[in-house]
């Protein structure tokens, strides 16, 4: 791989092994005595911010260089988390919680604009995204159970200012191994290509059958905690179904990613990506179903190779269909649909509890599921009919 890939990817498990931010926000919160639904508020902000982010720092990204997108980016996110930190005032964390959610997953749509971008062969591409997603995976566990084990003695200010210096780290990296920025184009062109992303019926496709395969795959962290205390199962009991979903990875990704990666180099992978929300949907209709900690457990076994499998197709169809001059655009317009995806599964899950119990949280996750793999036959039509046009690049420009 090229350096700069190398620099990304390693940059990426810095951030996500020290991102204990997020799952530890509302701990955060907890101690600044808010009220339910203040702290609900704010947890929402976050949800917003990263949905907002992906597609700012995406657009970044194209228009002002990567290099300077990601600098930009992880440096904010050094400033305020020390004052989320620390900051007593419930407007003030408000306001930092927004910014920070805008920041904290940032990376994601330059390293996939990347990949794109300085890795010619479609197998290679796909690999990458696989170890890529075994790095996160793997990190987020690390990060779950280290902050777990600190944040009693320490406290949660500690791992927030980790999760800054971490960020910190990261733009030095982008700094001193990424290329400078590229020509910048000019506002109106730039204008122009978002009119012509969001009016790009393939990517409106690709993002909700996605949406409806990842609501499934944020289960395993946003809904798997409600249906289990729906059940009377401690926390210990949800621990154990995040141990073998650790374990899955471990054993399943070194299986999945040469398969995947071979099966990339041929043709688009319209088949892997409806089989994986199949098998999504499937597991969170077997939580939907469970009842003890062995049954869930096995749900969060059964959730990996769907997510392993639609992470990896869904960016081998996003890099078929993204102007090369419009990837981190792409990127981040696909992966604000992990964003909404975090929001919706806690919701959606809650709706089938309070409305038909375990039955219906059931079969509303196996409808998600199927109804992305449905998407799927459109998605794969209008990709034959309309292979990609690469766009030349505006003449009016900047140098960077």
């Amino acid at each position: 791989m090229p350096p700069a890939i190398w620099a990304l990817l390693c940059g990426t498990f810095l951030v996500r092994v020290a991102g204990f931010t997020y799952p530890f926000l509302s701990y955060r919160l907890e101690q600044l005595d808010l009220t339910t639904s203040t702290a609900s508020r704010i947890l929402a902000a976050f949800g917003v911010g990263w949905f907002a982010g992906q597609l700012v720092c995406g657009w970044l990204a194209d228009r002002v260089g990567r290099r300077t997108t990601l600098i930009g980016a992880m440096s904010i996110a050094a400033v305020v988390l020390p004052l989320l930190a620390h900051l007593a005032s419930t407007a003030a964390v408000f306001v930092c919680v927004g910014i920070v959610g805008a920041v904290y997953d940032a990376p994601r749509p330059i390293v996939s604009a990347s990949i794109a971008e300085l890795i010619p062969s479609e197998a290679d591409r796909a690999r990458v995204n696989g170890w890529r997603h075994f790095a996160v995976n793997v990190s987020a566990a690390i990060t779950g159970f280290a902050g777990g084990m600190l944040a009693g003695s320490v406290g949660v200010a500690p791992l927030i200012w980790a999760n800054a210096l971490a960020c910190a780290g990261f733009a030095v990296i982008a700094w001193r191994y990424l290329d400078a920025a590229p020509a910048v184009a000019c506002v109106v062109t730039a204008r122009a290509e978002y009119r012509a992303a969001l009016g790009d019926v393939r990517l409106w496709l690709l993002s909700l059958a996605s949406l409806a395969g990842l609501i499934c795959a944020a289960g395993m962290f946003c809904a798997l905690p409600l249906l289990m205390t729906d059940d009377g199962l401690s926390a210990a009991a949800y621990g154990w179904t995040q141990l073998v979903n650790v374990v899955a990875v471990v054993t399943l990704s070194p299986i999945l990613t040469p398969w995947l990666s071979r099966r990339a180099a041929s043709a688009p992978m319209f088949v892997p990506f409806a089989a994986s929300s199949v098998i999504l949907g499937a597991g969170m209709a077997v939580a939907g179903l469970a009842s003890t900690t062995i049954g869930y457990s096995l749900a969060a076994a059964l959730l990996v190779p769907g997510e392993i499998i639609i992470f990896i197709a869904a960016g081998n169809i996003l890099d078929r269909l993204a102007p090369a001059d419009a990837r981190g655009l792409y990127a981040g317009i696909w992966g604000s649909t992990l964003a909404v995806a975090i929001i919706l599964a806690p919701l959606l899950t809650g709706w089938a509890l309070d409305q038909g119990g375990d039955v219906l949280a059931a079969a509303a996750g196996l409808a998600s599921g199927l109804f992305g793999a449905v998407l799927v036959l459109p998605l794969a039509a209008l990709m034959h009919s309309q292979p990609p046009v690469l766009r030349p690049k505006p003449l009016t420009q900047t140098a960077g």
